[in-house]
């Protein structure tokens, strides 16, 4: 993840994971297009594929500019790390 987040083109990675992350990165960034999403289909990349980390992306997308627009404040690493344990035990429950 350091590695993806340091140099995406560098990090060892998965070739269809490496374009997937490239095309969140243009969706947050930018604009995609048809060649775009035509490129991701020929590499192999399936449309759930695509479909589903357009969702993952979208959502923390939302999340993020909503945090940031409330001010909302970051907990500390030992905070997220009793929360993350708990996640792991109980997973996620509404």
């Amino acid at each position: 993840m350091a590695a993806a987040l340091a140099d995406l083109d560098r990090a060892n990675l998965d070739p269809e994971v490496r374009l997937v992350l490239a095309m969140l990165r243009t969706v947050t960034r930018g604009t995609v297009t048809a060649h775009d999403m035509r490129g991701l289909l020929a590499a192999g990349v399936t449309r759930p594929q695509i479909e589903d980390a357009l969702d993952v992306g979208w959502a923390f997308n939302v999340i993020t500019r909503l945090a940031d627009t409330f001010e909302f404040k970051v907990p500390t690493k030992p905070a997220l790390e009793v929360a993350a344990k708990m996640l792991l035990k109980r997973g996620y429950k509404m």
